[in-house]
């Protein structure tokens, strides 16, 4: 059996990692630690302390959880350098037991989020830890990302120094948009309260799991974290269960990047309804398929179909067979604009467990340039900071912090950005298959 770890690092990546192991509980085997192994990392004590006197403290063993009390202030600075220097050997210690428990360690999955301080900074500082430690080991990041009104007033500094980490030292991240999670849940709140025929769900159900380790009252991000862990569930579900054609995790790395700095695969989810007590008719098979490949579903707010695509994994589970992955991909691929050097570029996975409540569902998930605006938009709200100065002392007067971080940061996201819009250009310029060269004998 391949078994992953997962590092959950700050109070974001802490509580969407306990929604995943939450759910996973719900229609999982009593075998679920066999197959993932966990690290928490927060330097604040609030949310980890839940999880120890919380119905998932049977899970973890205290030696799993690395707290301090001050929290690093919204600050990448403080807990990229200050606590990444504090914490160092205390975290590879710990990374190194987890991996010590796998028999075949295939992954590490790191969740965090952008705009805070211990997320971005000791987030991405765990990151390249990993790379240290376990160069051969792929890593996989869920980043979450802070929507435009985002409280924090430096997350804009936050998130584009970490996304310098991400492009270097990931081998593939799963970019989640907190506005998207936002407006999701708005439709999901509106369709409980529409009486929409052949669309119910229970009033206030869209939010507590009611089973496994989190349940009682509702909390405010805990239907955003649903979401977030429900890719979770869906992307290590060939690990926990069996299936026809189970993916391995290292080949989402292997088959959907093709240039090392372009990682960034867009995660859409079908049904986005896949939460328990939440009671919502199937979608036909072929419905499913294209909703996958719609805006409304993206965990980003981006278009793909009117960007190009490098590469797509599909990751189904239910009562599907292959044929039917095939005839959907045949009849999609017409309207998805393809690298014209990868029009095959597809991979598949056919887990045969379905989540509670459902006959299937799918994860797609994009390599397409779609990403671009997202990233624009962090770099404009960079500018907006720098441009004044504002807030930069606070970082500046951290030991191992200097201003030469901020303008190698920029300049990477810019040169991300570059990348994307020159493959962007080749859209306009597709070309049929080229005939096959007929070599003489």
């Amino acid at each position: 059996m391949t078994q992953s770890v997962v590092v959950q690092v700050g109070q974001c990546g802490n509580q969407v990692g306990c929604r995943f192991w939450d759910l996973a509980l719900v229609n999982s085997s009593d075998e679920l630690m066999s197959s993932l192994q966990a690290v928490l990392v927060d330097m604040e004590e609030g949310v980890v302390n839940e999880i120890l006197q919380g119905p998932l403290r049977e899970l973890f063993d205290s030696t799993q959880l690395i707290t301090d009390v001050s929290g690093s202030g919204n600050n990448w600075a403080v807990g990229h350098w200050t606590y990444g220097s504090a914490y160092r050997e205390q975290i590879v210690d710990q990374l190194r037991r987890a991996a010590e428990h796998c028999d075949c360690l295939q992954c590490f999955f790191l969740i965090h989020s952008m705009g805070g301080g211990t997320g971005s900074g000791l987030g991405t500082c765990v990151l390249k830890l990993l790379e240290e430690e376990f160069p051969e080991v792929c890593r996989i990041v869920t980043s979450v990302y802070p929507s435009a009104e985002d409280d924090v007033v430096t997350s804009p500094y936050n998130s584009v120094l970490a996304m310098r980490e991400l492009t270097e030292h990931a081998d593939c991240v799963l970019p989640v948009e907190n506005q998207s999670l936002v407006d999701i849940v708005n439709k999901i709140k509106h369709m409980s309260h529409s009486g929409k025929p052949g669309s119910v769900i229970k009033k206030d159900s869209a939010i507590i799991s009611g089973q496994g380790g989190v349940s009682g009252a509702e909390k405010p991000f805990d239907a955003m974290n649903n979401i977030v862990a429900n890719l979770l569930l869906n992307i290590t579900s060939s690990a926990r269960f069996e299936g026809s054609l189970n993916m391995d995790l290292n080949e989402i790395a292997m088959n959907l990047v093709p240039f090392p700095r372009l990682h960034y695969l867009v995660p859409s989810l079908t049904p986005l309804y896949t939460l328990a007590d939440v009671n919502i008719p199937t979608r036909r098979l072929d419905q499913m398929f294209t909703d996958a490949f719609s805006k409304d579903h993206q965990l980003i707010r981006a278009d793909p179909k009117h960007s190009l695509y490098l590469a797509c994994a599909l990751m189904v589970r239910g009562n599907v067979q292959v044929s039917d992955l095939r005839r959907n991909i045949e009849r999609l691929k017409p309207m998805l604009p393809f690298v014209s050097w990868n029009q095959e570029g597809w991979k598949t996975g056919l887990c045969s467990v379905p989540p509670v409540g459902h006959s299937h569902s799918l994860l797609a998930l994009a390599n397409n340039t779609c990403v671009k605006p997202t990233f624009m938009e962090l770099r404009d709200h960079f500018t907006k900071l720098y441009r004044k100065k504002a807030h930069m002392h606070h970082y500046l007067h951290v030991d191992g912090m200097e201003q030469a971080c901020f303008t190698e940061a920029i300049s990477s996201l810019s040169s991300l950005i570059e990348e994307y819009s020159q493959l962007d250009a080749t859209k306009d310029r597709l070309m049929p298959d080229a005939a096959r060269l007929n070599i003489a004998t």
